[in-house]
């Protein structure tokens, strides 16, 4: 069994407690990251054994996490990994990452009538989007693997096939952490903050600040959708977390609104800079106990100055690209854009081949082309032109 560490849980006691994944009948590895598990210093032959299948799919044990969150504007004190679990943390090439399973079945958090597995299809696609971003050199967590579960869940859609994305984060420690902490303690809130790696709430808050505002910047500037700006799903650490409900859109149109749990589109495709506003004034909220008023008042008044920076660096020319009709075709003609993005239609018809058939000629030959996305060779050229921003809607998979 491969060994790793469980700072999380060392540091933070109180906030986790001992879980394992389901006994899945029968998982299979449906696409591996090579790359990265070499790097990570993972033996391949043996993560695609059945002892390797056993520990991918939590078999052998890890740690489920809690935290608070406010879920569409309204505070939920106890939420935590209800079908996710950390198996632990290793060294890497830029520093510590945490391994977690999300999908991986039942836990103590889990909500009632939840059954903590996860759909094959949105696994395949924070696989295959996540590794997008982190190939556009977007902060983001990385993808290790996706497998089947080897069994059958049951969705909106109707039954299908169950499945676990095995997830590479440096920390999955997030807004809705601090939050939780707040509910308990001043020490547990100061435990959360050197646990992040901060020396001070102020640190933490300002840094948090900078990293969250230049990620959704970096965000508009693909046409990222992200469906699902919880509080809990908005990572200290600056990384693109949960890609559920996730799209894309091609014109720079503010009301793009793809998540089927978004009724009223408050995460809409331009609403992301207000929310990430909104979510860290929560976030200074929870940091009170351990710092003052006046001292987060004064971090959230450079807000608005941080962020018309951050805009600038990323979105050089935002009046023409908001008149584009393709983002993706202005931002590769006028400013090293990515020639290849997992435009919606064809990632579904990629996602809906693999799920429904089996067959993943598709997915493989998309993911070649969004992981190697300024090259225009990585990929057929009608991957790289535009769909049309056609009518779509997403499903988180719980």
């Amino acid at each position: 069994m491969f060994a790793l560490d469980h700072s999380f849980a060392e540091a933070l006691p109180s906030m986790s407690v001992e879980a394992s994944g389901a006994d899945f009948p029968d998982p299979q590895l449906v696409v591996l990251n090579e790359e990265l598990a070499t790097s990570l210093g993972f033996d391949i032959s043996w993560l695609r054994s059945d002892d390797g299948l056993r520990w991918l799919t939590g078999a052998h044990g890890g740690h489920a996490t809690a935290y608070a969150g406010h879920q569409f504007g309204q505070f939920v004190p106890l939420l935590g990994d209800g079908r996710a679990l950390l198996l632990g943390d290793l060294p890497s090439p830029s520093g510590r990452v945490e391994i977690q399973l999300k999908g991986s079945g039942p836990t103590p958090f889990s909500k009632p009538g939840s059954d903590g597995r996860g759909a094959l299809g949105p696994m395949l696609r924070e696989y295959l989007v996540s590794e997008f971003m982190h190939a556009t050199g977007v902060p983001t967590t990385r993808s290790l693997a996706v497998l089947t579960s080897g069994e059958q869940v049951l969705r909106q859609q109707g039954p299908v096939p169950g499945g676990v994305v095995v997830r590479v984060a440096r920390s999955h420690l997030r807004v809705g952490s601090v939050q939780y902490a707040a509910t308990q303690s001043a020490d547990l809130v100061a435990a959360v903050v050197e646990a992040a790696g901060f020396a001070s709430a102020e640190e933490l808050l300002r840094t948090v600040m900078e990293r969250q505002l230049d990620l959704v910047a970096q965000w508009l500037n693909l046409g990222f959708v992200h469906g699902v700006m919880n509080t809990d799903n908005t990572a200290l650490s600056g990384e693109t977390i949960d890609y559920g409900p996730c799209a894309f859109t091609e014109r720079f149109r503010t009301d793009a609104c793809f998540s089927s749990i978004d009724a009223h589109s408050r995460y809409a495709f331009g609403n992301q800079p207000d929310i990430m506003a909104w979510n860290l004034s929560r976030l200074a909220e929870a940091l009170l106990p351990v710092s003052s008023l006046e001292a987060v008042q004064e971090i959230l008044g450079d807000m608005e100055a941080v962020w018309h920076r951050v805009w600038a660096d990323r979105v050089p020319d935002p009046s023409a690209l908001g008149r584009a009709d393709d983002i993706t075709t202005y931002n590769r003609e006028h400013h090293g854009g990515p020639v290849f993005v997992p435009r919606n239609q064809m990632l579904e018809s990629a996602i809906t081949a693999a799920e429904r058939k089996g067959d993943l000629a598709q997915y493989r030959e998309l993911l070649a082309a969004v992981t190697d996305p300024y090259n225009a060779e990585a990929g057929p050229a009608w991957m790289a032109e535009p769909e049309g921003d056609l009518p779509y809607v997403t499903f988180c998979g719980t």
